[in-house]
């Protein structure tokens, strides 16, 4: 039991069920309340599938590539911070979909990648996953585990409407930019985390 606890506050605190709320709400001020519940439902599926592939055969992909975990969360954070440079700087993202190109689903990224299957959720289940320290039945309950901190994110992101209503336009735009700025704050963290993993220096093959 302490260890489901331990996995439950692990990918609740590194999926960031809040988070990924703020962000919702910072990029689909321009969409309709159907159309928001659709998104949110299509980033818990992806960002889930994601995840769960990850359990499988993330750690295989990992070594078999020689790409250390700092170094995934370093390219992981890089994509972050230029994503949240738009978002202070740029256009307003929350209307971007009128003039977005062909085959752009916000729902992939930003929601599912990088925000719901951050670096850091990736790295998690990888680490809470280790073929070498945990069994099947363990893997099994942390993938149990991770869907409902998945289905928690979905339902906070059905509250979106509601709370979009509260803000309003001006609200909204508002939370683009603080939302970019914390972004920010979060991606070097991020990049901090993978510096501090590679410590070791770099692999013996390479």
């Amino acid at each position: 039991m302490q260890q489901l606890i331990h996995d439950f506050v692990l990918l609740f605190a590194v999926i960031d069920p809040i988070g990924t709320l703020l962000l919702f709400l910072s990029i689909t001020g321009g969409f309709s309340p159907g159309d928001r519940n659709r998104i949110a439902l299509r980033a818990t599926i992806y960002s889930g599938a994601i995840l769960l592939l990850f359990i499988v055969v993330g750690q295989l992909i990992l070594t078999a590539m020689g790409i250390r975990l700092g170094s995934f969360q370093m390219a992981g954070g890089v994509i972050l911070f230029i994503f949240s440079l738009k978002m202070i700087f740029g256009e307003d993202v929350s209307h971007s979909h009128d003039r977005a190109e062909p085959g752009h689903d916000i729902a992939v990224f930003p929601l599912a990648i990088p925000s719901m299957a951050s670096p850091g959720a990736l790295t998690a289940v990888v680490i809470l996953t280790d073929n070498r320290r945990y069994g099947l039945d363990e893997q099994i309950l942390t993938s149990i585990i991770l869907v409902v901190v998945l289905l928690i994110t979905y339902l906070l992101l059905l509250m979106a409407n509601t709370i979009h209503k509260w803000l309003g336009d001006s609200g909204s735009a508002i939370l683009i930019r603080v939302m970019g700025m914390l972004l920010c704050a979060l991606a070097v963290e991020i990049v901090l985390q993978g510096f501090a993993g590679l410590g070791a220096g770099p692999p013996s093959h390479l």
